[in-house]
């Protein structure tokens, strides 16, 4: 099956090297990696495996030292800095493990932020929509001193959609938060994935990676693992589990206790 239509990421060899205390650290060693349409991808490995710098680069954050990198069929190495503004700023959505909202403002103006930047029109209205979709209609006027972790994280996931990006860069977005906020969060990511939102996230959760749909590994800036999620785990059914009530637990009180 051709699938070369749909192809949003095409990265062909790419080296990104760096020199620290005089030696030289290859963050990115010769990675390739095709992410298509509708794709929900897990990365992982250890520290230094290269999963930032590679999510650098897919956010076009920085460009690589050498190789190819398309996204949308734009070459990234190619364009100033004003066109990968403007390419982070249409087509991508990034949500960050310390949720980076500014505290003193509310969750709306948080969300129009995006909007302001891009001169966009109708942004309260599409901000609030955004907010809605994430389960925080009631909560607009909150700032983020007034929000629990998880939504705090739903305000940032609200921030990532409200352009309506095609990919959204996901970088540890549960490592703040509780294990039911997690699966809250991994909800709204498959809700948005099941309406043909690409996904890249960076996890070191097994359990949060088997939410995807695609696992790649990553070690010593090389990809040693690509393989689609067996026996994927989907957030509607977990949190229906977590949220059982417990069986409570009465004590007996034996004779002559």
């Amino acid at each position: 099956m051709d699938r070369s239509s749909d192809l949003l990421l095409c990265i062909r060899d790419v080296y990104k090297i760096y020199v620290m205390g005089g030696q030289e650290v290859r963050a990115l060693d010769g990675v390739s990696l095709d992410v298509h349409v509708g794709e929900f991808v897990a990365v992982m490995g250890p520290s230094g495996s290269g999963k930032s710098t590679l999510m650098n680069l897919i956010g076009c954050l920085d460009v690589p030292d050498s190789g190819s990198y398309l996204i949308d069929g734009a070459e990234v190495s190619t364009l100033d800095e004003y066109e990968l503004a403007r390419i982070r700023n249409k087509k991508i959505g990034f949500v960050f493990q310390g949720f980076n909202l500014i505290a003193r403002t509310t969750a709306l103006e948080n969300v129009e932020l995006p909007l302001m930047y891009g001169r966009q029109k109708n942004r309260t209205e599409r901000a609030t929509a955004a907010l809605t979709r994430v389960g925080l209609g009631d909560r607009l006027d909150h700032k983020s001193s007034e929000l629990s972790g998880g939504q705090q994280q739903r305000v940032a996931i609200a921030r990532a959609i409200v352009s309506q990006p095609r990919l959204i860069l996901a970088d540890e977005p549960t490592g703040n938060i509780s294990t039911l906020q997690s699966e809250e969060i991994m909800q709204i990511f498959q809700e948005l994935n099941e309406d043909g939102v690409t996904i890249v996230m960076v996890t070191h959760e097994e359990d949060i990676a088997r939410h995807c749909k695609r696992r790649v590994e990553m070690r010593d800036g090389q990809v040693v693992s690509d393989q689609p999620i067996e026996n994927r785990l989907l957030a509607k059914d977990v949190l229906l589990e977590l949220k059982k009530p417990r069986e409570s637990k009465v004590s007996v009180l034996l004779p002559g206790a």
